[in-house]
């Protein structure tokens, strides 16, 4: 029975994991489930309305679920509906996230209580004005220079407007049946159109027709500038940057065509439908619009199916719940039951592995690009490659430094990751610079995998101190068995950061006309092949030994660290597009921590409990006692 009880364990939270994934069966009243399918485009991506959900309500809120009026949590995606078909509704939601005192103080809110951090549209709009004047001034400081202040207005300004686009995405702000009223336009664009005729040849013409074509007219063309989300297919144009369209496009388009669409319609009536709480004519509308996309863009319909899956399974998610499972039963194998708990560790942290390199390879698929495109994605890989690394560390050595290894760095990264997403869409299209196939398939790709390397030996630098230090179960095999695993990595590391260093030299060059210009990104990439090549020649040169190299190690991931989020922070050179600053207090405490480790590290040996526990008591009286007259063989003195 104690064979197979790591493999009955590991079955049971596989099962609980499974059972967090399967996407829950729609209830009675709006069918969400068929809603959040339905595609869009969005900053040159088609996704669906659920992405889009998810997506915006982070961007203004900062989270992916929000608390409807009575307090209860609600998907993103009710939200959106609310937004895009009852705006008059959403602007009661407390969905704006405003935390920072001075934003407070601006609008007269500094009693509220500390807790009340979120905010409505309607408590916001009356300063409106304000907020665009203030984001103005802020913007006119450079980006790498901006306080806090500065920062959190303009993110609030943005927020705002990206809601105010929202609002007119699938129907016109302020219309009381939208269904209703596109019919009536529709009704009004013959006669209105013959009115122009007869007016523009000097005929008589019909004045009501006319300027009840104008009004319509004005009132689309206020639209036409709140676009952000291209909801309406346009399958009859033949360009490819006209296949989809915006609202006030697709709107004015009908007066050349005489009609309106059918996903303009079809839109109209779900708003119609939902606003009146009529359940059965949404659900209809939905289905029938369904149907109408699987027969006129059939192919634009998979990736979306497949990211709503994506999206609710959550894989990531679900990998870091394991990788914390898979790291308890690793650690607690060293204390006790090695064999049991050491092998159940393992076998969850393998299925977190499998469920990360899904989620990976789904992304790969949705974005059809290499794996990394951007530092969400960059966090994810680096993770998935460690993770790899470890796990054949661990079938080599067998001796749990893997597996815990495995789950710390797959946990970090997806955390880091998930606190990455929060910034917009995280499939976002490639920027110019980056889009090319073959230079994200090489360059990029091992780059990021010198990176993993690098992190990767850190993390058994730490470990090596940490056991050493704190621990009796570090005996001289154990400290033998890092030192080889250091070695190994830090050898994987060197090799394919200075493999990407100088294909992105390569790639400089085709790109920008030179191989090298001391560029900050550049300068970041050259620094962890420089660590490395030093942390290999100290250990050739036996300048560092076992602990020396593991130092060495533990400090390569302050210059790791700097090369993957540091030189963003600075906004400079021709690799700014990654600019960020909202992480820089996380960064100087990683930093901090690593030096720290390195101190607990420098502490002589004989302080070490795990070096210690080597010498066994008594173990002096049994030492050989050196004879206290010359042996016969010595040579006698003169």
């Amino acid at each position: 029975m104690k064979k197979y009880l790591p493999w009955i364990i590991g079955l049971v939270f596989v099962l609980w994991i499974a059972g967090r994934m399967i996407p829950p069966r729609p209830g009675p009243g709006f069918d969400f489930a068929r809603f959040s399918q339905l595609p869009v485009l969005v900053d040159g991506r088609v996704m669906p309305m659920d992405s889009l959900a998810r997506v915006s309500l982070s961007i203004i809120r900062g989270r992916q679920t929000y608390e409807t009026a009575d307090g209860k949590p609600a998907p993103a995606i009710r939200w959106l509906a609310e937004t895009l078909m009852v705006p008059e509704h959403a602007d009661g939601l407390r969905v704006f996230h405003v935390e920072n005192p001075e934003v407070l103080d601006l609008f007269g809110w500094s009693d509220r209580k500390e807790k009340d951090k979120f905010f409505s549209f309607t408590e916001l709009a009356p300063f409106r004005g304000e907020i665009q004047k203030q984001s103005e001034l802020a913007e006119q400081t450079e980006a790498e220079v901006r306080n806090t202040f500065q920062r959190e207005i303009i993110k609030l300004k943005n927020a705002m407007l990206l809601y105010l686009r929202l609002k007119n995405s699938i129907q016109v702000e302020g219309s009381p049946d939208f269904g209703r009223e596109v019919e009536v336009f529709e009704q009004l664009i013959q006669p209105g159109m013959q009115a122009i005729q007869d007016r523009d040849a000097g005929r008589e013409f019909n004045a009501p027709d006319f300027e009840n074509l104008l009004l319509f007219t004005k009132r689309y063309q206020n639209v036409v500038q709140a676009k952000y989300a291209y909801a309406f297919p346009n399958s009859a144009s033949g360009k490819p940057d006209e296949q989809w369209q915006p609202l006030g496009e697709a709107l004015l388009g009908a007066i050349s065509t005489g009609q309106i669409s059918y996903p303009v319609r079809a839109y109209s009536q779900m708003a119609s439908a939902y606003r009146k709480g009529d359940e059965t004519a949404f659900n209809r509308v939905v289905g029938q619009y369904s149907q109408y996309l699987k027969q006129t863009i059939p192919r634009e319909l998979t990736r979306p199916r497949v990211e709503v899956l994506f999206n609710q399974s959550a894989p990531f998610l679900q990998a870091m719940v394991l990788y914390v499972l898979g790291f308890l039963f690793a650690a607690l194998s060293w204390l006790v039951w090695p064999k049991t708990l050491g092998k159940t560790g393992l076998i969850l942290i393998a299925v977190a592995f499998a469920l990360h390199t899904l989620g990976l390879a789904t992304r790969m698929y949705l974005q059809g690009r290499p794996p990394v495109t951007n530092l969400y994605s960059s966090a994810i890989f680096i993770g998935w490659a460690a993770v790899l690394v470890c796990l054949v560390l661990e079938r080599i050595y067998r001796n749990g430094i893997g597996s815990v290894c495995a789950s710390t760095i797959g946990f970090v990264t997806l955390l880091i990751a998930y606190n990455l997403q929060l910034d917009g869409d995280t499939l976002e299209m490639l920027r110019a610079v980056l889009d090319t196939n073959v230079w994200l398939a090489t360059h990029v790709v091992c780059i990021t995998l010198g990176m993993s390397g690098t992190f990767l030996a850190g993390l058994l630098g730490i470990v090596y101190v940490l056991r050493g230090l704190f621990t009796t179960a570090f005996s001289e095999e154990v400290g033998k068995s890092l030192g080889r695993m250091i070695y190994g990595v830090v050898c994987f590391a060197t090799l394919f950061s200075l493999v990407g260093t100088i294909l992105g030299g390569i790639w400089a060059d085709q790109s920008w006309g030179r191989f090298w210009g001391w560029d900050p990104k550049e300068n970041a990439a050259l620094g962890i092949v420089l660590w490395n090549a030093i942390i290999l020649h100290a250990r050739w040169g036996g300048y560092a030994r076992e602990r020396g190299v593991a130092l060495l190690a533990v400090f390569g991931n302050v210059v790791a660290s700097l090369s993957w989020f540091g030189v963003n922070m600075l906004g400079v050179g021709l690799h700014s597009y990654g600019f960020m600053d909202q992480a820089f207090g996380v960064l100087m405490g990683f930093i901090a921590s690593q030096l720290a480790i390195i101190g607990l590290g420098l502490v002589p040996t004989r302080y070490w409990r795990g070096i210690k526990a080597r010498e066994k008591p008594g173990a002096a009286a049994s030492l050989p006692i050196p004879p206290t007259s010359p042996p016969a063989t010595a040579v006698p003195r003169a």
